[in-house]
């Protein structure tokens, strides 16, 4: 599945279904360039699994209203509800257990 890039209009839209990662990132961020291959990867194996991308330097107000303080943090989303949530890098592995367990 394509790695979908969201903006303040269509997140929502683009959340709202399904098991998805969400990565909240910025352009300049260097542990948010280290896990972008490792989302890359999954969304390539992973039909189930939507990856959705915000840069949070143009979509402030999605980033405050979900309280996001620290970049990477990365959600599991499940139907649109917000199942779990951490920040910093993972490996994938460790990326796909916590998917699965949340």
């Amino acid at each position: 599945m394509p790695i979908v890039y969201s903006s303040e209009a269509s997140f929502e839209q683009d959340t709202s279904s399904g098991t998805v990662i969400v990565d909240f990132y910025a352009d300049w961020c260097g542990p948010c360039k280290m896990i972008a291959p490792v989302l890359e990867e999954i969304a390539g194996e992973h039909d189930d699994i939507k990856i959705v991308k915000l840069n949070v330097d143009e979509n402030m107000s999605v980033a405050q209203k979900h309280e996001v303080r620290a970049i990477p943090t990365l959600f599991v989303m499940k139907d649109g509800q917000v199942a779990d949530r951490k920040a910093g890098f993972m490996p994938k592995e460790q990326l796909l257990k916590w998917v699965q367990g949340a």
